[in-house]
């Protein structure tokens, strides 16, 4: 593509001519005398505090990271008609593992980067009662809709294909609930003394696409807009609700990259258990069932409806092949620990 004022001007604050420039959405490709850049594109509302959270990664020792240019005048950001602009060097990504290794690098990564990043933070007791008390508050009320749902969807003479689905898939949300709420009681009751709690520069939205390969076959994270500082479920979190929003199968692989973390970055009893609650709370089947009962009659669309219905049905399934088999891990790391220590005690 020919060279557009903007980028010009951009570049110009780096020294840099560009020559010519490929246009991947909010990132281009810019050949210049300088090598090939690329050149991101980021609303001014986001700001800037992604680039003193890598500036911070960077002085913790990790230096997994896609490095920003900064311009000759120290900045690592140019202001540019209501846009914010950053560079960096332009990797090649040629992939030479395949998608299961991809991942198995990105969480040993990720895990590093937690690790290193990772401080302790002082918590006041109130401040985790009332977290504690809004979000039970919240899941006791959304818990009491569902049960007044299925009541409702049961007195009618002809369910709608919805209705009846959500009877069919009420069982199953209704343990995933509970099952959530008894983690979420056992976090509070081992975390209710404690006077830290354990933050990290979190990337903010993992993916194998943010995951960039140089031309040696190393791993560097890319796109920081996010970033914030958080705890480390906050980066689990969002990536198994993508990756997991898919037709029910036995997960194992998205397993093992989880295991890989942990192996690496090891989650503390309290961490384990808030981690599981909010894994395996059926959030968007929820917000799923409300917005259709919210909805007028004559405005629903059915098949939309049912078709976001059953997709959150099996994220809660895919979700609960997860959730059960890191409780089987954990019920057979106790066991091993008991029989040890009955050996022990015998001997």
């Amino acid at each position: 593509m020919a060279i557009d004022q903007n980028l010009t001007d951009v570049l110009k604050a780096y020294g840099v001519q560009p020559h010519f420039a490929e246009d991947f959405g909010k990132v281009k490709k810019v050949y210049t005398e300088k090598g090939t850049l690329a050149v991101k594109r980021i609303h001014a509302g986001a700001g800037v505090d992604f680039v003193r959270n890598v500036q911070h990664l960077f002085q913790s020792g990790y230096h997994r990271i896609v490095p920003i240019y900064p311009t000759m005048d120290g900045r690592y950001a140019v202001w540019q008609d209501n846009d914010l602009y950053y560079v960096m060097p332009w990797l090649t990504n040629e992939v030479k593992e395949n998608r299961f290794e991809r991942h198995q690098t990105l969480f040993r990564e990720l895990a590093r980067l937690h690790t290193l990043s990772s401080k302790e933070q002082k918590i006041g007791k109130e401040e985790r009662e009332e977290h504690y008390e809004a979000v039970n508050a919240r899941w006791e009320k959304e818990q009491n809709f569902l049960e007044e749902y299925i009541e409702l969807c049961e007195k009618e003479l002809y369910m709608s294909p919805f209705q009846l689905s959500y009877c069919m898939y009420y069982g199953d949300t209704s343990q995933a609930l509970k099952f959530a709420r008894k983690k979420f009681d056992s976090w509070y009751e081992e975390s209710k003394e404690l006077e830290k709690v354990r933050s990290v520069v979190v990337h903010g939205k993992i993916s194998s696409e943010h995951f960039l390969y140089d031309d040696r076959g190393s791993g560097f994270f890319s796109n920081f807009e996010q970033t914030r500082i958080a705890s480390p479920i906050h980066d689990l979190l969002p990536f198994l609700s993508r990756t997991l929003k898919t037709y029910p199968k036995a997960y194992d692989e998205c397993f093992d990259w989880l295991m890989t973390y942990c192996s690496h970055f090891s989650f503390r009893s309290e961490e384990k258990l808030l981690f599981l609650s909010y894994l395996a709370y059926p959030s968007g089947l929820i917000s799923v069932v409300k917005k259709y009962h919210d909805t007028p009659k004559d405005k629903r669309n059915e098949i939309k409806y049912l078709r976001k219905l059953q997709q959150h049905y099996w994220l809660l399934k895919n979700t609960e092949y997860i959730v059960m088999k890191w409780e089987e891990r954990e019920q057979r790391k106790k066991e091993a620990q008991q029989q040890a220590q009955e050996g022990a005690s015998s001997s």
